[in-house]
């Protein structure tokens, strides 16, 4: 009897300790998360910095002054000298993009021999991280500094081999002069972002190549390029919505004329001689939002399917 007594104050006395930490788990769940405010500083600045912007782009160039809907703002898109600065801009983007991949892919190649963990290899991801984010004015400095005019290069082919690279025209200060700057800045952003799919190429698909009498051309044609096509060509696009957009470097450099939208839209706002330019500084900057959002829209598709073969 005493037995059957203690055996039911136990059971009695262990109710509460079991559904106490029921209790705690709910309450833990109900009391409200804090973890939200790590998000904030990143939505201000996407407010500030993107939100913003879009909003007056667009108020700008699709409204008139009294609030109106117009499209007079974005006919001024059919002007001639906007068209030239439209195809001037896609053509540079293009360009430097194209270089800036296949020169950032071979060296993504060639960084798959070096040890992971090695001197090489971490000096080269560092230096790709520095250069990618080096643009701006400093680096139409650099340039300037170095085969500018009056550059140190410049000069050194001038005095010891008499070749003058400015000889017909001051063509750094033009639009062919940002070929070089943007394709400085593409190269290590291209190294950052594909290295991690070329990495993924799992040593098993090799093996099982050669153990099927394929050599390494019959690697790279069947399997390797097929499967990297997806990620390069989703690069490619985020190279061209970096050089589309660029605009401090292209400032610093040509400040002179407006070559491509970025300082077409400069212009249009800066103007002294032509009054309501701020419209047409909307309407440009409203196709540039839709041409980068048109293409970031590819890449994420492109990045969905290659992230099939990077799990």
């Amino acid at each position: 009897m005493t037995v059957a007594v203690m055996t039911g104050a136990d059971a009695t006395a262990s109710a509460p300790s079991s559904a106490g930490p029921g209790r705690d788990a709910r309450a833990r769940r109900s009391a409200p998360s804090l973890a939200w405010l790590g998000l904030v500083p990143f939505a201000v600045y996407v407010v500030l910095f993107l939100a913003l912007p879009t909003v007056l782009a667009v108020g700008t160039g699709l409204f008139a002054e009294d609030g109106s809907f117009t499209w007079n703002n974005l006919a001024a898109l059919g002007d001639p000298v906007v068209l030239i600065t439209l195809a001037n801009s896609a053509w540079l983007s293009l360009l430097t993009a194209a270089v800036g991949a296949v020169v950032g892919a071979l060296v993504c190649y060639a960084m798959l021999g070096l040890d992971p963990q090695g001197f090489v290899r971490h000096s080269v991801d560092a230096a790709a991280g520095v250069l990618a984010q080096f643009g701006g004015v400093m680096l139409a400095f650099v340039f300037i500094a170095t085969i500018g005019i009056q550059g140190v290069v410049t000069q050194f082919l001038k005095d010891s081999v008499g070749i003058n690279i400015f000889e017909r025209s001051s063509w750094i200060y033009e639009l062919p002069g940002l070929i070089l700057p943007y394709i400085y800045f593409q190269i290590p952003l291209m190294v950052i972002t594909f290295m991690p799919a070329l990495a993924a190429l799992k040593p098993q698909w090799s093996e099982a190549n050669l153990a099927l009498g394929g050599t390494r051309a019959s690697f790279w044609i069947r399997i390797g390029i097929p499967v990297l096509a997806p990620s390069f060509l989703a690069n490619l696009l985020l190279l061209f919505a970096n050089a589309f957009s660029s605009y401090a470097t292209a400032a610093a450099l040509a400040s002179q004329g407006s070559q491509i939208v970025p300082l077409q839209i400069r212009a249009a706002l800066t103007s002294e001689t032509v009054l309501g330019r701020e419209n047409l500084a909307g309407a440009l900057a409203l196709g540039m939002i839709v041409v980068v959002g048109v293409v970031m829209a590819l890449y994420s598709l492109v990045q969905r399917r290659a992230a099939r073969w990077q799990a």
